[in-house]
């Protein structure tokens, strides 16, 4: 999977850079056929913001996730997105096999 991470308002350093690849390379455990996925951290004045866009094979997910600060932001987002592509690839296999 290709990754890629950018920041608005805020630099991404070294230690958020690999937090960040650390939890969004663990969601292919549910669906390998994530192709790149892109990773968006902002800093508001209040609330701190991950959004993140993976392009699968028969469609996009898009989740975004608020938190008090970016690690936590970050938990929240891949939480959101694993569900997600855990629903997706569910979809596919109904697909597949045939709703009974």
């Amino acid at each position: 999977m290709q990754l890629s991470i950018s920041g608005h308002h805020v630099d991404i350093t070294d230690a958020l850079r690999a937090y960040a690849s650390e939890k969004v390379l663990r969601l292919e455990r549910h669906n390998d056929h994530v192709t790149n996925a892109h990773l968006v951290l902002t800093v508001e004045k209040v609330v701190q913001r991950a959004e993140a866009t993976l392009h699968v094979v028969g469609g996009e997910v898009f989740a975004d996730a608020e938190a008090a600060d970016l690690y936590a932001a970050i938990d929240l987002l891949v939480d959101k997105l694993d569900r997600q592509l855990v629903r997706h690839k569910e979809r596919g296999v109904e697909r597949l096999q045939g709703r009974n």
